[in-house]
């Protein structure tokens, strides 16, 4: 597994278990798609802040060396974990995510509110908030 030895600002103290992850670990993690090809990683992770539950993922792919990315939200339940890849699976391709709603700033806190709804419609899945 790639994730045995902490990375730089990982507290090495926060081990996993088999159904816990660090969110430090999660942060960086690759995403495969429908196809079993790598589309990006995983830039963020959004937390409700009174619930806990995850909002969204922000999936990151498109630029170069991370300039010029394209930020993807999404909803966590879309992700699942595979072992042998040490990576999330989705089961869309990269094609299908590319017409997804996306940003490019991820400093625009903004976005959410706005398009909050429209992020789950895309996916077919019910809001975290349902």
């Amino acid at each position: 597994m790639l994730h045995h030895e902490p990375r730089a600002g990982q507290d090495p103290y926060v081990k996993d278990t088999p159904s816990l992850i660090a969110s430090d670990k999660v942060e960086g993690t690759r995403v495969y798609g429908a196809d079993g090809r790598h589309i990006g990683s995983i830039q963020r992770v959004l937390l409700e802040k009174r619930g806990g539950r995850v909002a969204y993922v922000v999936l990151s792919f498109g630029g170069f060396m991370g300039i010029g990315d394209d930020y993807y939200p999404l909803p966590w339940e879309k992700l699942t974990y595979d072992e042998e890849l040490d990576g999330y699976r989705i089961d869309l391709t990269k094609d299908q995510i590319t017409g997804a709603p996306r940003y490019n700033d991820l400093d625009d806190d903004t976005w959410y509110q706005d398009k909050g709804r429209t992020i789950y419609d895309y996916y077919g899945v019910p809001p975290y908030w349902m």
